[in-house]
């Protein structure tokens, strides 16, 4: 195969295709030479090896005439083997292009992928020579056609978001009414019964685990396991194909399309903290093997280890400014050429670190803030990694909503009956206010959950006290210690009529304290229909029916009762407020936007340990626009008691009354129900909710 070079140019990273021939451009800053290798159109045979012409600063470059898309590629970087000295260069290691959207082949867990020889004394120290050519995915030169411009949904407001937290393969695998041949796939995701089944819900967005490709750990493997969630990432721009239905990874996109028709956004959950390479016992596979000083933060003084503040072995450096354009070239790409509307940044304490520590105002934080293109999509962090000083609840930056693990766990904990709880609760149902309330910040800074993809499901928080994580093959040492969880007197599955009731309760007042607090709610796909994974609490390996969602025990009851309260927070105003209250009079009628009483009617107790009951009435914030203002009002009870409670209404206007919207102890949940004017009965271990409603002018 005779080819011929030219200088081709430095400025667009990767390979883009003129029309006339492809320019290649990689950045590292150490090597000694790159070389850019060809292989057949399967991809088996290197059938050229070009060195790379020119280098312009940090970035190798040169340019094929008459190389077309679908051309296999990868590189070859030449340069000092020294670990103990943070270089790892070895040419045998063929490398992904970073910039690659889209791979051929498949990775393997084969020993050539190592930089070193396993078998020898000094293990990483050693240089090892076998090509891994045959044994590593091969970018693929793409055609521009196939990512032309897409639109995004412009992340204006967040006060009207459900957020609904799926799996790609996950979430329609075992969905009988999604066609066969979509199950599992981009566009099963976005097929008719899925796109019903959100509507329903009046999702407003779907946040997908990691989709970017990503690679199965060895030592899952050997155990006859697979990385089922994903957060291994290997390329930061092509879609996982394991994920492919018919159309490929057009499919993607057709995937995009859908969902926006029908009104929903897509979030992409993330993860630019660290990559599948591992540490320092991992394979070469990309970043590695192109610059190893410059993609990873190195241990100081030993840089043969990595920083792993990610507990995932390394820590991508995004101080480096080529790697911090990488991440960011990488969301634009998302946004702007897959139509994605927002991310949420798996460990996003680790993107926010420099020398001195975690800021806010670091680099990373400064490129995404300023973006133009970033600037008009939904930014989520988990404000948290495994580093020194990693939990950074409340200190992100006021453009990004953060997950609020403290949600959670408080509300798992006051169903509980955990003593103090209920103190706790107070902030949590208006949005987090003592975290959040800083900077200017939104009340829908905090995304709440009851459960996430990372723990128990919903249905087995009210089953298991325990973790069941033996099939995970690691001596159920793993998954969280907290569960906060509470079995309502039986270990797993039973035939009990009164726990399963219990527990059924129990489901229905954690989904109704996340639907009826300020900020941003979050539902776990499968949580609105009972979704059992057996007390697994950390099923990122479990690509089976463990980790599938089992549509066909579908509790199409507590289903009607999630859309039913996904339908009463919309329609209420004072639920999904911008503002954080405080209390504060509204001129409009002289009442405070917020207010806690006991259930005879008088200010709440707060100091009282054992407080298990409160009432809550939410008015539209007092510090609202005057074309902002709104009349809507809210009375919310919480009786954890297990005992029926008389409460105390509060005094309604001439013109109105107070009448049951919501019981979660109800046959008819949502059967709007007329009371006595002063007084309610509420049932044990549930939540009320009630609205003011106009008098009858014939009366």
């Amino acid at each position: 195969m005779a080819v011929t070079v030219r200088s081709g140019y430095p400025n667009h990273l990767g390979a883009r295709f003129d029309g006339e021939g492809t320019n290649f451009a990689v950045f590292s800053a150490h090597a000694a030479k790159i070389e850019l290798c060809l292989f057949s159109p399967d991809g088996g045979e290197e059938v050229e090896r070009i060195a790379m012409p020119e280098k312009t600063g940090p970035v190798w470059h040169g340019y094929v005439p008459g190389l077309n898309p679908g051309t296999p590629y990868g590189f070859r970087a030449h340069g000092t083997y020294a670990p103990d000295h943070g270089y790892r260069f070895n040419a045998n290691k063929l490398l992904m292009d970073p910039y690659a959207k889209e791979l051929l082949g498949k990775w393997s867990a084969h020993p050539a992928t190592l930089g070193y020889d396993p078998a020898a004394p000094e293990k990483d120290l050693s240089f090892d020579t076998s090509d891994s050519a045959l044994h590593v995915a091969k970018s693929i030169v793409s055609d521009p056609e196939l990512f032309s411009f897409m639109e995004h949904t412009p992340a204006h407001d967040w006060t009207d978001s459900l957020i609904y937290e799926a799996h790609a393969k996950g979430l329609t695998k075992e969905h009988p009414q999604v066609p066969e041949n979509l199950r599992g796939t981009y566009e099963g995701m976005a097929s008719d019964p899925m796109l019903d089944h959100l509507t329903k819900l009046d999702v407003d967005a779907i946040e997908i685990l990691p989709v970017h490709s990503f690679i199965d750990d060895s030592f899952l493997l050997d155990r006859g396991l697979r990385n089922y969630w994903g957060y291994n990432t290997i390329g930061y721009f092509a879609p996982e194909p394991r994920y492919f239905g018919p159309a490929g990874l057009i499919g993607f996109r057709n995937m995009v399309e859908r969902f926006h028709a029908a009104v929903i956004k897509v979030i992409l959950d993330v993860v630019y903290n660290h990559t599948a390479e591992g540490d320092h016992r991992g394979p070469t596979l990309c970043y590695r093997g192109l610059d190893n000083l410059s993609y990873y933060r190195l241990i100081a003084g030993q840089p043969r280890y990595y920083v792993n503040d990610s507990g995932c072995g390394n820590t991508l450096n995004v101080a480096n400014p080529y790697v911090l354009r990488m991440v960011t070239d990488s969301l634009r790409f998302w946004v702007q050429h897959m139509g994605i509307d927002g991310f949420r940044f798996d460990l996003a304490t680790t993107l926010g670190r420099e020398e001195h520590g975690f800021d806010p105002h670091g680099g990373f934080f400064d490129a995404v803030r300023q973006d133009p293109v970033l600037a008009d999509v939904k930014l989520i962090a988990e404000p948290w990694d495994l580093g020194p000083g990693g939990y950074r609840a409340g200190e992100f930056p006021h453009e990004f909503a953060e997950w609020n693990d403290s949600f959670r766990d408080t509300a798992r904990r006051f169903w509980r009956g955990d003593a103090h709880s209920a103190q706790e609760l107070g902030a949590r149902l208006l949005g987090s206010a003592d975290r959040f309330d800083r900077n200017g910040r939104r009340a829908w800074s905090s995304v709440n959950f009851v459960s996430s993809h990372d723990g128990f499901t919903l249905a087995d928080v009210a089953r298991y006290n325990e973790r069941h994580n033996h099939s995970n093959g690691e001596n159920n040492s793993d998954g969280h210690h907290g569960n906060y969880s509470d079995n309502c007197g039986v270990e797993g599955e039973t035939d009990d009529k009164k726990i399963r009731k219990r527990r059924i309760r129990r489901q229905r007042n954690l989904l109704a304290m996340l639907f009826l607090s300020q900020g941003t709610p979050m539902l776990l796909a499968g949580d609105e229909i009972a979704n059992s994974q057996g007390g697994n609490n950390n099923a990122y390996c479990q690509d089976n029916p463990t980790g599938w969602i089992n549509w066909g025990k579908s509790d199409d009851i507590l289903l009607e009762f999630v859309a039913n309260l996904s339908a009463f927070r919309r329609a209420h105003k004072s639920l999904r407020q911008s503002r954080f209250l405080h209390g504060a009079i509204r001129a409009k009628d002289g009442l405070p936007d917020v207010e806690w009483t006991d259930f005879d009617g008088e200010p709440l107790q707060w100091r009282d340990p054992g407080l298990s009951n409160l009432c809550l009435t939410l008015r539209c914030s007092a510090e609202a626009c005057a074309d902002e203002e709104d009349s809507d009002c809210v009375f919310l009870v919480f009786n954890r008691d297990q005992i029926v409670a008389e409460v105390a209404l509060p005094k309604a206007s001439p013109r109105s009354h107070w009448v049951r919207a919501v019981d979660t102890s109800a046959r008819d949940v949502f059967q709007v129900c007329e009371i006595g004017p002063d007084t309610i009965r509420v049932e044990g271990e549930s939540v009320v909710a009630l609205v003011l409603k106009p008098n009858d002018p014939a009366k």
